[in-house]
């Protein structure tokens, strides 16, 4: 394609974005519709991603999120796209949503039944257990994204590519339509699980990009900083490589090694990446893993053999039911759930006494306390391995006090669910786009800059 053009997306939700006029043989089709490319979410801001694409009448939806920054009871208006609050639109072919984090699908539940909703299905099914918990929905999808499957939408056809992210079954998204060809990289990173989905992207990319709508969470200002040195950037917030989830899994590895008492990692039960090092980690120092109700409950919704759930299959994974969690199903009457969970289930006086050690794994930041008042628990550290942010607020600061009242250790160990600047470059560069749109990121214009460099 030559050397690439970047131009910015507008930071005005009103202006599109718009190929030039065509120069080469495959643009010569130029009397069709242009496709448009319109940001509604994520332009300039961490999340609360949806992109429209338009070609004429026609439109397709790349995920529809809810704005991180968004007070938790406010009601956030959807994007003005004729059809998505009555349906009466039949030219609105569809929304897409590429995984399963609220950033990219928190506003579906205002949508109109009638506009055709896709997702992968294992995250479908998560969602759907997730529901009963407060943090998922029922989508009602229409169908279902598969790696590298085509789907039809009107004149757009979309192919999933399976792709390494914190969120299982996500997805990034090619879209061509008539004769032109977007690639929405949704949330990725190349350093988890399922690194080798993003080596082979990387290796061989879809070709002749017109649109490259990238995303850049980890991009800061020291990208475009004077910086003394590496270290100087470093330490102005740029992530250039994360710590890989082979890392994570070696940390902690070595604390449950040295740890004599029960050990508590603090994770989302959605982060399966995440659930799967705790358990290869208790494999490696001689412990059991426990997971919470609703992490057991994922689990079996991925849907995967691979995954490690509670059952005969995997006699080393038990359920443990928190205080929380009991009372929630008490309320609701959803006896079923914990009788579905009674034989692989272990109860408080239970911890402390079984022949080898146990890790609780997933949502228990609401059960320390009554871990910590069992005068029969010895908890020897509680691993906090989700971001680092989610300590400043409120109920963070609150668990890093009480921990420290009784002495125990918060150990940190996490990595992120987002490509590092140096994965970032080096898609950028493979695939070589005709234009360059930045999103999830505060620094759209830093991550130009990058693409150029």
């Amino acid at each position: 394609m030559g050397e690439m053009t970047v131009v910015q997306p507008s930071r005005h939700n009103s202006q599109f974005s718009q190929s030039g006029r065509p120069t080469s043989p495959r643009h010569r089709r130029w009397w069709r519709p242009r496709l448009k490319v319109r940001l509604h979410g994520g332009d300039g801001e961490i999340g609360g991603n949806c992109v429209e694409l338009r070609s004429g009448k026609d439109i397709v939806i790349l995920d529809i999120g809810r704005p991180l920054t968004a007070p938790r009871n406010a009601v956030v208006p959807l994007p003005p796209i004729r059809g998505l609050e009555t349906g009466r639109n039949p030219h609105l072919h569809g929304v897409v949503i590429s995984h399963g984090h609220q950033d990219h699908w928190g506003l579906i539940p205002q949508v109109h039944r009638n506009v055709p909703r896709f997702i992968g299905k294992p995250t479908a099914q998560i969602l759907r257990v997730a529901e009963f918990w407060g943090t998922g929905i029922d989508l009602h999808e229409t169908g279902h994204l598969e790696h590298l499957v085509p789907l039809s939408l009107g004149p757009f056809t979309v192919t999933p590519y399976l792709i390494d992210h914190s969120a299982f079954d996500a997805y990034a998204l090619l879209v061509e339509c008539r004769g032109e060809r977007v690639f929405y990289t949704g949330d990725f990173r190349a350093h988890g699980r399922k690194s080798r989905l993003v080596e082979r992207l990387i290796s061989d990319p879809p070709a002749d990009i017109d649109y490259l709508i990238c995303e850049g969470t980890h991009v800061s200002a020291s990208v475009d900083t004077g910086a003394a040195d590496e270290d100087d950037a470093r330490s102005a917030n740029e992530i250039v490589s994360c710590a890989s989830e082979d890392e994570v899994e070696d940390q902690l590895t070595e604390l449950l090694t040295d740890a004599d008492g029960l050990v508590v990692v603090l994770c989302s039960p959605q982060n399966i990446d995440r659930i799967v090092s705790v358990y290869r980690a208790c494999l490696r120092s001689d412990r059991d893993m426990a997971v919470d109700l609703y992490g057991s409950q994922v689990l079996a919704a991925a849907g995967q053999e691979t995954i490690p759930i509670p059952s005969a299959q995997w006699p080393r994974v038990l359920t443990y039911v928190t205080g929380v969690q009991r009372r929630r199903v008490r309320r609701a009457s959803a006896f079923d759930m914990t009788r579905t969970a009674r034989a692989h289930r272990i109860f408080p006086e239970q911890l402390m006494t079984r022949e080898r050690p146990l890790v609780l794994a997933g949502s228990f930041s609401s059960e320390i306390s009554a871990l910590l008042a069992m005068p029969e628990v010895k908890i020897s550290a509680v691993v906090w391995s989700m971001w680092e942010g989610y300590l400043s607020e409120p109920s963070g600061q609150r668990l890093a006090s009480l921990l420290e009242s009784h002495g125990v250790p918060l150990v940190h160990a996490h990595t992120s669910g987002h490509a590092g600047l140096a994965d970032l470059s080096r898609l950028i560069t493979a695939m070589q786009p005709t234009r360059l749109i930045p999103i999830h990121t505060e620094h759209p214009d830093l991550l130009h800059q990058l693409g150029t460099s």
